[in-house]
């Protein structure tokens, strides 16, 4: 789907090829044929976000990887042209994309009482990326937390199925502090979530347009 000036395609899950002067891939999971990626972008270790499998299907030799330092074991032996490993706040630039590491964690979502799924310690990643002209946000896994309320971008690609990441309503709300232009939902159809999630999240968001993808 071509949203401003570049094409987003869902693979699955929180997959998104993202194509326009460079192809950017987020956390491969679930690829379905080989293709070769200028750019991918690592938000946390998790085998749905981190799949050495999916990864060397879109990975090349000339392939610049920016990831969550939680991928540093993930990542041994990987052929790419350059791994950079970011900390929330660190910024990176490819040519012409800019890559800005955000933060990405839960607030309320636990696997056992004090212990998040997603702690903010562990530093894992969302991604705010500049690309001919126009500026998307891949959220990862999180909650909706307060730094997004400084986030500016045209698209942001939101998790919408609860459980690991924000529900249907978070993520709404989450739409309406970031207020891109466009909203895509994801994390859903794979693990955990369906597309009925995505589609409550469409009937929520009245700030902005959002493209189920």
């Amino acid at each position: 789907m071509k949203v401003l000036n570049l094409d987003f395609q869902r693979i699955a899950h929180d997959t998104f090829r993202v194509a326009g002067s460079k192809v950017i891939y987020t956390d491969p999971y679930q690829v379905k044929q080989q293709d070769e990626a200028d750019v991918i972008l690592l938000s946390h270790e998790h085998f749905d976000h981190l799949n050495r499998e999916d990864l060397e299907k879109v990975c090349t030799p000339e392939t610049e990887i920016f990831a969550s330092q939680l991928c540093g074991d993930g990542l041994k032996g990987v052929k790419a042209k350059k791994i950079t490993f970011l900390k929330p706040g660190q910024k990176a630039k490819v040519d012409s994309v800019e890559v800005e590491a955000v933060p990405a964690y839960n607030t309320n979502k636990f696997r056992e009482p004090g212990k998040a799924f997603h702690q903010q310690a562990d530093a894992g990643l969302g991604f705010v990326v500049g690309m001919d002209g126009t500026r998307f946000y891949y959220a990862g896994d999180t909650d909706f937390i307060p730094e997004m309320k400084s986030i500016r971008c045209d698209v942001a690609l939101l998790p919408v199925s609860g459980t690991y990441v924000m529900t249907a309503e978070e993520a709404a709300q989450a739409a309406a502090a970031i207020n891109p232009k466009v909203a895509i939902p994801m994390h859903y159809g794979a693990i955990v979530g369906s597309p009925a999630d995505a589609q409550k999240f469409k009937s929520l968001v009245s700030n902005c347009q959002v493209e189920i993808v």
